[in-house]
């Protein structure tokens, strides 16, 4: 697989922390067809987790959001990079990003047995096209007709009930 970077838009939901919040979040998801590129989930407060949603189309998670009355914050950008050339394309992305003077405020990534990995990085929002003109990824003025030649990831599990995602405080 070659190197592939787009820029992508992500969302925070925050819900309350309960046995089965992930769970009830993503089968929610799933049911109303939304499909992810990745999501993170981190504790915001003692009784509270926040949610990082990375959707293949923003504008549907937005729509299916707001029909659950399920409360997005963003969108926010950043770059979503993958490929199967592990830390010497990572370590080549940096440099990039390094050498046009854009500086990288935090990333994460996974890789799977076969060596394939994704990767996002997060770049200040004042400094979002130069990362992607540095790094030859298009500008969000042309993510929708670049997302129009990217086939579709599949939707994360099966259709399932949704448990209670209301936001609290």
């Amino acid at each position: 697989m070659a190197l592939k970077i787009r820029p992508v838009d992500y969302y925070y939901v925050t819900v309350r922390e309960e046995l089965g919040a992930a769970y009830g979040l993503l089968s929610d998801l799933a049911g109303r067809g939304i499909a992810l590129l990745g999501f993170a989930a981190i504790p915001v407060g003692p009784n509270l987790v926040q949610f990082t949603l990375f959707p293949e189309d923003g504008n549907r998670l937005v729509a299916e959001a707001r029909a659950a009355q399920l409360p997005l914050e963003g969108p926010h950008h950043a770059i979503f990079v993958a490929g199967d050339d592990g830390l010497d394309a990572l370590t080549a992305v940096h440099e990039q990003l390094f050498t046009a003077g854009i500086e990288v405020y935090s990333s994460s990534g996974a890789s799977d047995a076969r060596g394939a990995f994704g990767y996002v990085l997060y770049v200040r929002e004042d400094q979002f096209e130069g990362a992607c003109g540095a790094l030859g990824c298009e500008s969000p003025a042309l993510r929708k007709a670049y997302e129009s030649l990217e086939p579709r990831s599949t939707v994360l599990g099966a259709p399932h009930s949704a448990g209670d995602h209301s936001a609290a405080g």
